[in-house]
């Protein structure tokens, strides 16, 4: 990943279950990506030619537990990228937290 990626969006996603979706989505994608977690935080790096793609650089999603919240915050290097990545993060994220989709993703481009 590049130092510094030219287009970044981040949500906080209203959850109690913050901790567990956070180790969940990242295990999950742990199997084909490269991928640091805790119970806290976790990290996941998208290839810049994953499922095909040729994006300018790698992307990154971080997720960081709160008690009330998931923070979700991507890091790509071109809009597409993003916008592709947002549907990802909430699709993969509404599933693991069924009992509870649909959840609230409300973005903030940076």
């Amino acid at each position: 990943m590049s130092q510094t990626a030219s287009t970044t969006s981040t949500c906080a996603v209203p959850t109690a279950s913050a901790s567990r979706y956070v180790q969940q989505l990242c295990k999950h994608w742990s199997h084909n990506l490269a991928v640091e977690f805790d119970e806290r935080q976790g990290r996941v790096v998208f290839p810049r030619d994953a499922r095909g793609a040729d994006w300018k650089d790698d992307a990154v999603v971080t997720f960081t537990a709160g008690p009330e919240a998931l923070t979700c915050t991507i890091a790509a290097s071109e809009p597409g990228q993003l916008e592709g990545l947002k549907g990802a993060v909430a699709r993969h994220l509404d599933r693991f937290a069924f009992r509870e989709a649909p959840l609230t993703f409300a973005w903030v481009d940076g």
